[in-house]
């Protein structure tokens, strides 16, 4: 026998809907696929040739959700290559930015910081280490 929906039943299920929708904005991006994989990947791992990193600019690795820069000659840096903002690829390194095309957000390739949003969160660090010609993870 089935009983009919209440109101109180109606109104907590209708907020439980708004809240795991909320969960997917910038400020509660939690549970999403990218947080549970983000730093992951096996240490070890080749992820770029030095030489396909230009000083002064970066690579967007989108496969593995990371981007690679070198501020300076020699010194290389990555960060997750999903936009804080809405979790969107951030799609090229140019100008000193990282630079999502979804809304616009910008991101400074010597530490990720935002240099324009909407994004309010820097990427987040991912640890690498270079062996020889290569970019890889720690």
């Amino acid at each position: 026998m089935t009983t009919p929906a209440t109101r109180r039943t109606v109104l907590l299920a209708s907020g439980a809907v708004a809240l795991t929708v909320a969960c997917g904005s910038e400020e509660g991006g939690t549970g999403t696929p990218s947080d549970t994989t983000e730093g992951a990947g096996t240490p070890g791992q080749e992820l770029v040739p030095v030489a396909d990193v230009p000083v002064g600019g970066g690579t967007v690795l989108g496969a593995q959700e990371i981007v690679v820069t070198q501020p300076e000659a020699g010194e290389f840096k990555a960060f997750s290559a999903i936009c804080t903002h809405q979790r969107c690829l951030v799609s090229e390194v140019a100008d000193g930015t990282i630079n999502c095309p979804c809304h616009g957000s910008r991101f400074r390739i010597a530490d990720g910081s935002v240099e324009r949003g909407p994004a309010t969160r820097p990427l987040p660090e991912e640890r690498i280490t270079v062996d020889g010609n290569t970019v890889r993870r720690a």
